[in-house]
């Protein structure tokens, strides 16, 4: 149906929202066979449904989005240009009804993989993009220097695993820390 699922008589209802054409037929090859022997099968696809789903805060692009019912909270994030440079990467919220009902890390997803709340969107869903939380910045011989958003403390050594690790000519016995406080009195510290 519209909704990427196949009800089918015996076999019962059967998600594949999310699967390739070729994913697809050896899924339902594969959950027929429990049921039936010596089968042939055509798959084919019919137009899906649309939903709406707004992109608000601080995004590149915000706006009402019209995609389709079996796109996730990273289709629209792409869809969007995702966060802008004042926008969190660390808290994107879905919230649906009124209610937040996913803190999504796109940290954990672009460094990680790890798509476990990319969950799929809804019609009249709200993705809220908030102002990005504190920073902190990398530089020298680490292989991504760059700015990142934190969301606690976080140790040096996180902070060089982030950033991918240290190049072949870093020197881990002298790392300096700058810190800034209250845009106010600079500390330097030297670290072994």
């Amino acid at each position: 149906d519209r909704n990427g699922q196949i009800s089918i008589p015996k076999v019962g209802v059967l998600n594949v929202a999310g699967l390739s054409y070729k994913e697809l037929k050896e899924f339902l090859k594969k959950e027929f066979s429990k049921y039936f022997k010596g089968f042939e099968m055509n798959v084919s696809l019919g137009k899906l449904r649309t939903i709406q789903v707004y992109v608000v805060g601080n995004a590149k692009k915000p706006g009402l989005y019209t995609i389709s019912s079996l796109s996730t909270l990273v289709n629209a994030l792409f869809l969007c240009g995702g966060p802008s440079k004042i926008g969190s990467m660390r808290d994107i919220q879905l919230k649906r009804e009124g209610k937040t009902i996913v803190h999504f890390d796109m940290y954990d997803f672009l460094l990680k993989g790890d798509n476990r709340k990319d969950v799929r969107l809804m019609t009249e869903d709200i993705i809220y993009i908030p102002p990005i939380g504190p920073l902190v910045a990398i530089v020298g011989n680490v292989k991504r220097p760059a700015i990142y958003e934190v969301k606690d403390k976080i140790k040096i050594s996180e902070l060089i695993d982030m950033a991918g690790g240290i190049t072949p000519t870093g020197y881990l016995q002298r790392v300096q820390v700058e810190r800034v406080f209250k845009n106010e009195v600079k500390i330097i510290l030297d670290i072994d």
